[in-house]
């Protein structure tokens, strides 16, 4: 699979509990993709950089793999850290 709707590759990667939290955060405009804001049925793909901005949290990553299933062991593998 080589493309994601963004809402649900922020719940199986477990950057953020909930799809529905996922879908807030996009439509609060606090979820940046490759320098946009990002709505949640942006595709996300191979490479893009996502800015997530939850309270205090900032957070900046490398989507390295799109997996439609992830459990909580293998799920940081669909990313890495940017600074």
């Amino acid at each position: 699979m080589d493309i994601m709707r963004l809402d649900k590759y922020l719940k199986v990667s477990r950057l953020i509990k909930r799809r529905t939290v996922a879908n807030e955060a996009c439509d609060a405009g606090r979820i940046i993709v490759n320098g946009n804001v990002a709505r949640a049925s942006y595709k996300v793909k191979l490479g893009d950089i996502i800015e997530i901005s939850m309270g205090a949290r900032q957070l900046k990553i490398k989507v390295t793999g799109l997996n439609e299933h992830a459990t909580k062991e293998n799920a940081a593998e669909m990313y890495e850290s940017v600074s």
